[in-house]
């Protein structure tokens, strides 16, 4: 793997998010990520490789694009390579959570709601510990 400069991801993060949003606060909301996460991205620290993906997806960018420019590399645009692709939003907090229920239900019929429910209680918090799913949404 390349030697990364995250000074340089940095700039090019803050300079397409000012053409794009009109504070850090919206792009980090649209990334579904906090704002502390969005501004150690515009100082060049190091986040987790899914934090980079979902900035990708806020700016427009191809997953994988801010390891690229970190890298030395220049971003993708998503709109130019796939220009008829339907952009996907995030689930919310209560999709994922009917969700998991009926999938829960449905491999296990027979197991008591309640133990349904705690699972599914621990399966929210599995995703929010791995940044899969924003808060309060």
């Amino acid at each position: 793997m390349a030697t990364r400069d995250l000074d340089r991801l940095a700039k090019r993060v803050k300079a397409h998010r000012h053409e794009q949003y009109s504070s850090r606060d919206a792009a980090a909301a649209a990334a579904g990520v906090t704002r502390n996460t969005w501004k150690r991205v515009e100082e060049g620290l190091e986040v987790r490789e899914l934090t980079y993906a979902k900035v990708d997806r806020a700016l427009g960018w191809v997953t994988g694009s801010c390891v690229l420019i970190a890298e030395g590399g220049e971003p993708f645009l998503a709109a130019e390579l796939f220009p008829d692709a339907p952009i996907a939003p995030e689930p919310s907090e209560e999709e994922v959570r009917k969700t998991a229920y009926e999938a829960a239900r449905a491999a296990m019929p027979r197991t008591p709601i309640g133990e349904v429910d705690d699972f599914v209680d621990r399966f929210v918090k599995a995703l929010r510990r791995v940044d899969q799913l924003r808060d309060g949404d």
